[in-house]
């Protein structure tokens, strides 16, 4: 994490050009690293601190300033530049101005510039890293006693305060709680767990949080401008990304990749430079595996691995794209995301309305299981191959609670389509009793598999061999059938794209004709040609129309639920729940399943005859 993201000083000078003579130590010398020449001078200076900043501006208007202050925090995000902020802002002075505590500094006082270059003789900075003894405690005990020499408080400035001894820490509670009135303590520390509960309930604690990703990318590309540098939004949003929200790390590396580039920064240098996949290629492997495709699945990671991608970072990444497709799944408001590629934001969009979240998130825990795998592997890229080959072979596999049913029922096949069954498509493969699924493609096609008979035992069979590419007798009565047809297949891409992008004009078995809805690709009806000549073996007229055509089966069923839902509300007994708890919304409606009778029950007995005269049997006989 970075701490730091400061103002633009035009004064600065840029990266300096080669030098005309061989030896360039001046210019060298001059160099300030991104890190030191943009940190924040001010509270104004600070990004993603807000909470804080407006904190410490009510104390100091108020006049309610503490003896100590805990500043924590991961690596990077500001705690020793708010610290020397916060030193500065309680011994700013101006010559002729302002003479008290206060964060509004608008010109430089008589002590700033000393304090953060962290000189002034009565600010200290203290290590505690290399000076956690008690003796250490003692002596500024001691020092503490006196006067400031020329700032209105002594200032200490405890980095990693944590790394103080036991002793130590006891040592300083008395000054701690009862410091002179001209003392003042500031501790940082990125191990707050490790701080006495005796220290920290003397401290006014600040929790430092990390920068969110859309504001680094827009810090680092206002540096950037300031640096005339070239640099692309993908790369500055991996760096972003890589930083896990600090600051200074963030600078670090876009320092490095201005260096790598030549002045230009690109997402492939990025990447590079980083061992980072491409967020491109990513996806195509999440949609591989999805389907199932072994092949192809294990051809892009060597394909990454070769270009000089970390496997451990490329089951990473997969297993951060995962957790982004459920994220847009449940809430469909973070592909507002402006550190999203624009084939995250739709792609991602496609595989969460296809994607059950069952099935998400078993992919998120073997793929989390299996990095630490990697990570410590002789051979990584191995690893990854097989975590990618349990992934995939679990892609098509029933969850437990589905299992469990069909052994219960008998029905149903050992294993479950990716797609979910709300989407449209099938549940599963193979849909007759006691038939095992397919393998994924690529897999092996034969040998023994476990089957479900219709009572329910495990028993041994031959696998079936796998859907051959083309099928001649296939064939589809509605457009209905070909939207389920490419779930079954887990084809994820072009059954979301059947659903969303075609309004359908005409439709036939051999005919396809419809209007592209907005934002649709404009090779859609290639795309599905092709598909449908591969999955029947025989030619199709599609073809794009000039007619408006039906809302797509995605209008539709947002239709239908907006009918249901405007039904439900206005039922009597919703309308008067509503009414009596104020507030309250529906989040779900469910159909009541009809109640069966039991299987105990006899079936209901034939009516009785009324008696007739003319009938001989009848009850008085």
């Amino acid at each position: 994490m970075t701490d730091e993201t400061g103002p633009i000083d035009h004064d600065e000078p840029g990266l300096p050009g080669l030098p005309p003579a061989p030896a360039p130590a001046p210019a060298t010398a001059a160099y300030r690293v991104l890190a030191r020449k943009y940190r924040p001078q001010s509270f104004d200076d600070l990004i993603g601190q807000e909470a804080m900043v407006r904190t410490i501006a009510n104390g100091f208007e108020a006049g309610r300033i503490p003896q100590a202050w805990m500043l924590t925090g991961v690596r990077g995000v500001g705690k020793t530049t708010t610290a020397r902020i916060l030193a500065r802002a309680l011994n700013y002075k101006v010559e002729g101005g302002t003479d008290r505590p206060t964060i509004a500094m608008p010109v430089p006082g008589v002590h700033c510039q000393a304090i953060m270059e962290g000189r002034h003789i009565d600010v200290q900075e203290i290590d505690a890293a290399s000076n956690n003894g008690v003796e250490n405690v003692r002596q500024l005990n001691d020092a503490v006693r006196y006067a400031p020499v020329s700032a209105r408080y002594k200032v200490y400035i405890v980095d990693e305060v944590h790394m103080l001894s036991a002793g130590a820490f006891n040592a300083f509670l008395k000054t701690l709680e009862e410091p002179p009135p001209h003392a003042k303590f500031i501790f940082a520390t990125t191990e707050i767990r490790k701080v006495p509960v005796t220290i920290l309930s003397r401290c006014q604690r600040f929790d430092l949080r990390r920068v969110e990703t859309g504001r680094l990318v827009a810090h680092l590309s206002r540096i950037c401008a300031a640096e005339a540098v070239s640099a692309e939004d993908d790369a500055l949003a991996a760096i972003a990304r890589a930083a896990e929200g600090s600051v200074r790390d963030s600078l670090s590396m876009l320092d490095q990749a201005i260096a790598h580039g030549a002045g230009t920064v690109t997402a492939e240098a990025v990447r590079d430079m980083l061992g980072l996949a491409d967020r491109a290629r990513i996806i195509d492997l999440f949609d591989a595996v999805m389907r199932g495709d072994l092949p192809a699945a294990l051809g892009l990671l060597r394909d990454q691995y070769d270009a000089g991608a970390d496997p451990a970072a490329v089951v990473a990444d997969l297993a951060a794209f995962t957790h982004l497709v459920t994220r847009l799944k449940l809430v469909p408001e973070a592909s507002r995301d402006p550190a999203l590629s624009e084939a995250e934001r739709l792609r991602g969009a496609d595989y969460a309305a296809a994607l059950s979240i069952r099935v998400l998130s078993r992919a998120w825990q073997m793929l989390t299981r299996a990095l630490p795998e990697i990570q410590t592997a002789a051979k990584p890229l191995p690893a990854a191959e097989m975590a990618l080959v349990r992934l995939a072979y679990a892609a098509d596999l029933p969850t437990p609670d589905e299992a469990l049913r069909m052994l219960r029922d008998g029905s149903g096949a050992v294993g479950g389509s990716a797609v979910p069954a709300g989407s449209g498509a099938p549940s599963g493969g193979a849909q007759a009793q006691g038939m095992a699924a397919p393998s994924p493609r690529g897999g092996p096609g034969g040998g023994q598999a476990a089957q479900l008979s219709p009572q329910g035992s495990i028993q041994a069979s031959a696998r079936p061999s796998p859907r051959p590419e083309a099928e001649p007798g296939l064939r589809f009565a509605r457009f209905e059938d070909l939207v389920a047809f490419a779930g079954e297949q887990r084809q994820i891409a072009m059954k979301a794209a059947l659903e969303r992008d075609v309004r359908l004009v005409r439709f036939e078995d051999g005919v396809l004709e419809f209007a592209l809805a907005d934002g649709a690709s404009r090779t859609l009806a290639a795309d599905i040609g092709r598909m449908l000549q591969q999955w029947t073996g025989r030619r199709w007229m599609v073809a794009v129309s000039s007619e408006a055509g039906q809302p797509t089966l995605r209008e539709q069923a947002q239709a239908r639920e907006a009918a249901r839902a405007s039904d439900a509300e206005n039922h009597p007994a919703v309308r008067a729940a509503l009414e009596r708890f104020p507030g309250a919304r529906i989040v779900d409606i469910r159909e009541r399943a009809a109640e069966e009778p039991a299987e105990a029950e006899a079936a209901p007995l034939p009516p009785v005859p009324e008696p007739d005269d003319e009938d001989p049997f009848t009850l008085d006989d």
